[in-house]
């Protein structure tokens, strides 16, 4: 197919990830980078090149390098700004995750992005790990009857050293929020995925043990969705080392799947590698029980032959990249990123109001 014109907002640490994506991948003409410390832009075109131009005005870079397609890798509240004017400029837009840090930014990105015509797509590539594809693949097969209980566990940790490492982490103003907006919306996103609509969401958030950062870093929710199942997500950066992180679907026929997305502390992206493959630990399907060591055994083999930290970024990349050309809509859709922030969204509510949130949720004045 066409190559597709590609240009890369933000030169922090996650955007080496999609640079060298965008640099590799065979459906990308990578045109263009843009932040606004001209020189981190410079010295960022010239690791990833010879092809992009380095920019520090977002408009100039849209009638100068003339790019399709945007992927923007700034701090989560600056995202909307990004995307309304790219959408203006005719540009699609792939958005690190979150979509944003507040459902209004949200609802800005997708008016913009329908009005204008474009695709908006945010990430969440550890929907393409495999064995969440086959998780996916059991569930919508019908081999767990119904999804009746889904649950996200995350164990996981981070020191003061993170936290220090940019200068707008751990802030409610810079950063929108904690574990929930940060570290857990790949796992939101996969448990409403394999759940469907969700009806209500009751939650609460605390800090246990980071006194050094204003945002949680713990927060608990139960979740009723709209087919009658039942939702719970534990998710925590207090526990050191780090200890896993699992996604959990139980059906209504006693049947269960599940995926250990991360061993240990989630990565952390341009600092940490992903170190352990993914795989799914819990498979009870009957008749299928004797598969799980030919699934793990398969998965830890394609870890070797990967590498898993800039892999599945890639392929998600190339799903959106591809949906351009073929004008369709992108595995992760803009309204699925919103899902995922009116998820955490409602924690939040839900810990300041004392009850429990209905869905939709709408974005506050």
């Amino acid at each position: 197919m066409q190559q597709v014109r590609t240009a890369l907002i933000g030169c922090g640490k996650v955007g080496g990830i999609h640079a060298a994506a965008l640099r590799d991948l065979p459906t990308s003409e990578f045109v263009a980078v843009c932040d606004h410390d001209l020189a981190r832009a410079e010295a960022f075109a010239a690791r990833y090149g010879p092809g992009p131009r380095a920019f520090n005005d977002l408009d100039r870079l849209f009638r100068e390098a003339t790019p399709e397609v945007i992927l923007v890798c700034t701090p989560h509240p600056l995202h909307a700004d990004s995307v309304v004017r790219a959408a203006r400029a005719g540009v699609h837009a792939l958005v690190e995750k979150p979509l944003a840090h507040s459902l209004a930014d949200c609802d800005a990105m997708l008016t913009a992005s329908r009005e204008a015509g474009t695709l908006l797509g945010v990430i969440s590539q550890r929907r393409f790990y495999e064995p969440v594809q086959r998780m996916k693949a059991a569930i919508d097969a019908g081999k767990i009857g119904r999804p009746a209980l889904g649950v996200f566990v995350m164990y996981s940790w981070r020191d003061q050293a993170y936290y220090q490492s940019d200068p707008w982490r751990g802030k409610w103003a810079t950063e929108g929020g904690g574990v929930l907006v940060n570290q857990s919306p790949h796992q939101l996103d996969l448990l409403q995925w394999f759940m469907g609509e969700i009806e209500e969401v009751t939650g609460c958030w605390a800090n246990l043990n980071h006194s050094y950062i204003e945002v949680e870093d713990t927060a608990l929710a139960m979740i009723r969705f709209r087919s009658g199942a039942l939702g719970s997500v534990v998710t925590s950066l207090s526990q050191t080392p780090g200890i896993y992180t699992r996604v959990h679907v139980h059906g209504s026929n006693g049947a269960s799947v599940g995926v250990e997305t991360d061993r240990g502390a989630t990565f952390v992206a341009g600092v940490s590698p992903v170190a352990e493959p993914p795989l799914n630990d819990l498979w009870t399907i009957p008749g299928e029980e004797s598969l799980l060591a030919g699934f793990q055994a398969e998965d830890r083999a394609n870890f070797t032959r990967v590498d898993a930290t800039t892999h599945y970024h890639a392929l998600q990349i190339d799903d959106f990249l591809r949906a351009v050309r073929e004008k369709r809509p992108p595995l992760v859709s803009g309204e699925e990123g919103r899902t995922v922030v009116a998820m955490f969204t409602a924690i939040y509510r839900s810990n300041r109001d004392r009850r429990p949130v209905a869905f939709p949720v709408a974005a506050e004045e």
